[in-house]
C-alpha cells in the first residue's frame, strides 16, 4: 500500500490521480489533498476517501469546508494557505506527493516535501522551469525520486528505463501543435477565447490548454526537459506530430530512436508514476495499428508561435529569465482567461517583461517568488485598462 498526497486535486491532473486511485484501492490510500477553492469537489473528496488533512488555499473558502464536513469527517483538518499547503507536502504518513497545481505556488510545498524525503511525481512545470538548478540538486541529495508525468516527459523517461548509462544525443518532444497549427499570424489575430480552448485532441484545464494554443506550454516542456534529463537546450528538439500517439522520442548516440506510443490519456503517465518501476493494467482505449493510417511529422513555426521562441531564448539566458518567461506567461493568460487582452498580447507581454529584466543569474527562492512579483507589478503598469 502506497500513501498519495495531491497538491491541486480538483484540477484536471488531480482528478485524473483519483481516478487512477479508486481504480487500485489496494494498492493506494489518498491521504492528503489540496485545491484554490473548489470546495464542492472537496467536500465530495473528503467524504469518499477520508484523507487525514485537506489545504484550501483561500482561507474563508477553508472556513467554509471545515464547517461542511465537520459532522461527518471530524478527522479531516482543514488547512490553509501556503503553510497549509506545506502540511499536506510534508504529511508524515505519504509516500509520494503528486504536484498537480497549476503555477509558481507549486515551488515551496515541493521543496518541502524533498526536503521530508517525499518522492515526486511532477505535473506542475513552473517548479522546474523556474527552479530547476535549486530542486534537482535537492533531489540528488536527499535521494529521492522525480517522477515526470507530463506525457511528454513521462514518455522521455520511459525510453530512457535501464537506458541511463548510455548517452543521449537528441530528446525529440512531440507537440500537436494545438489548436491553431498551420495558421498565420494574421490569422492568430482574429482568435478568440472560445476558438483557444479547444484542444483537438487532449483535455486539460483551462491554462494549459491556451499554454498549448500558443506553444508556450511547449516552451515550459523544453525548459522543463533540460533540467530532467540533464541535457543541453540544443540537444532538444521540438517536432509537431498532430495525431498526438507519439508522445516523444529520444536519438541516442548510436542512431537508434526510441519512442512511447500511446492513445492520448493522461492517466497513463499519472499511473506510471505511482507505480514505478512496475506496470499494471490499465482500463481504456488502445492503439489500434490495424486502422492506424498515418503518423506525420512537421517542423514547429517559431515565427508564428513565439511561445517556443522565447523559451529557448529564456533557457539560454539562464537564472532568473525562465522566471520572467513564465511568470510573464501566466499574468497574460490570466488576462486572456478574463478577456482583457488580446491572443497575440500574450507575446507582447512575454517580450516586454524579458527586455526589460536585469537577468539574475542564480537565484534563490525569495529571488525567484521577487521577480515573479516584478513582472506582475510591470505588467499592470502598462496594460493597466
Amino acid at each position: 500500500m502506497k500513501n498519495v498526497a495531491i497538491l491541486g486535486s480538483t484540477g484536471s491532473i488531480g482528478t485524473q490521480t483519483i481516478e487512477v486511485l479508486k481504480a487500485n484501492p489496494d494498492d493506494f490510500k489518498l491521504v492528503a489533498i489540496s485545491a484554490g477553492s473548489n470546495i464542492r469537489l472537496l467536500e465530495e473528496q473528503i467524504r469518499e476517501f477520508h484523507p487525514e488533512i485537506c489545504a484550501v488555499w483561500d482561507e474563508n473558502k477553508a472556513k467554509e469546508l471545515e464547517i461542511a464536513v465537520a459532522d461527518v469527517v471530524p478527522s479531516c483538518r482543514i488547512v490553509s494557505g501556503m503553510d497549509g499547503l506545506i502540511e499536506v507536502a510534508v504529511i508524515d504518513s505519504s509516500d509520494i506527493l503528486i504536484t498537480a497545481v497549476v503555477g509558481m505556488i507549486g515551488i515551496t510545498p515541493t521543496i518541502a516535501a524533498i526536503n521530508a524525503g517525499k518522492d515526486i511525481g511532477l505535473a506542475n512545470k513552473e517548479t522546474l522551469v523556474t527552479a530547476g538548478h535549486i530542486i534537482m540538486p535537492l533531489a540528488k541529495e536527499k535521494g529521492i525520486s522525480i517522477l515526470p508525468v507530463d506525457s511528454e516527459h513521462s514518455a522521455i523517461f520511459q525510453c530512457l528505463n535501464g537506458e541511463r548509462e548510455n548517452h543521449i544525443n537528441k530528446i525529440l518532444l512531440t507537440a500537436s501543435g494545438g489548436p491553431f497549427r498551420g495558421k498565420t499570424r494574421e490569422e492568430l489575430a482574429e482568435v478568440t477565447l472560445e476558438m483557444a480552448l479547444k484542444h483537438p485532441n487532449w483535455s486539460m484545464g483551462r491554462k494549459i490548454t491556451i499554454d498549448s494554443s500558443t506553444m508556450v506550454n511547449k516552451g515550459l516542456e523544453v525548459i522543463e526537459a533540460k533540467w530532467l534529463f540533464d541535457v543541453d537546450p540544443s540537444q532538444i528538439e521540438v517536432v509537431v506530430q498532430p495525431q498526438s500517439i507519439i508522445h516523444s522520442m529520444v536519438e541516442f548516440d548510436d542512431g537508434a530512436v526510441m519512442a512511447q506510443l500511446g492513445t492520448p490519456d493522461m492517466r497513463l503517465p499519472i499511473q506510471y508514476a505511482l507505480y514505478y518501476p512496475k506496470r499494471v493494467y490499465l482500463e481504456g482505449k488502445r492503439l489500434d495499428f490495424s486502422t492506424l493510417t498515418e503518423i506525420t511529422f512537421s517542423k514547429p513555426d517559431p515565427d508564428t508561435f513565439l511561445g517556443l521562441r522565447y523559451a529557448y531564448k529564456a533557457i539560454e539566458c539562464g537564472g532568473s529569465m525562465p522566471t520572467v518567461f513564465n511568470a510573464a506567461n501566466e499574468c497574460a493568460v490570466a488576462k486572456f482567461l478574463n478577456k482583457e487582452i488580446q491572443f497575440l498580447e500574450i507575446y507582447e507581454m512575454i517580450d516586454y517583461c524579458m527586455n526589460e529584466h536585469t537577468n539574475i543569474s542564480d537565484p534563490s527562492v525569495e529571488q525567484i517568488l521577487e521577480t515573479e512579483k516584478w513582472v506582475y507589478d510591470i505588467i499592470e503598469s502598462r496594460w493597466n485598462r
